[in-house]
């Protein structure tokens, strides 16, 4: 765990693209830092078939509360007819999944799928959208700064 919570906080940046809604959490994921992430996580599978994706990989630190929120999102998504899709590039992280005896529970890939852009009659109005971020829809940040 960091010293330093303002530098470390987890981030997260939410987009919702075509039913799917992707995920960017950011910094470390730690005991301190999962409430927060539960809460957001819950509400995000809250629904009928949700269609998450966490991309994970600007996250620098995963402990065991991590690991635990990770399956909590999964178990809620598989539970509501939904799906939970992991992005990451770190050997480190699925040595981590293989560790936990859990290689084929999570749906892990090296990069975000490639996501249907919706109807421009579906997108939202001007004034309601947040800028978006390479084309790929609109982003809100979600949580940010510290958390504790």
């Amino acid at each position: 765990m960091s010293e330093n919570p303002i530098e470390f906080a987890p981030r997260c940046t939410e987009r919702g693209d075509g039913g799917v809604t992707v995920v960017e959490l950011s910094g470390e994921i730690d005991l301190r830092t999962a409430p927060p992430l539960i809460a957001l996580l819950d509400a995000l599978t809250a629904g009928p078939r949700p269609d998450l994706v966490l991309d994970l990989r600007p996250v620098t630190f995963l402990d065991c509360s991590g690991l635990r929120l990770l399956c909590r999102a999964r178990n809620r998504a598989v539970e509501r007819h939904g799906r939970l899709r992991l992005i990451t590039e770190s050997r480190r992280f699925r040595r981590i999944i293989q560790h936990a005896r859990l290689t084929g529970v999570f749906e892990v890939h090296d990069r975000l799928p490639e996501i249907p852009v919706p109807a421009a009659d579906s997108a939202p109005a001007a004034s309601d959208a947040a800028p978006a971020a390479s084309g790929a829809g609109p982003v809100r940040s979600v949580l940010s700064g510290t958390v504790g």
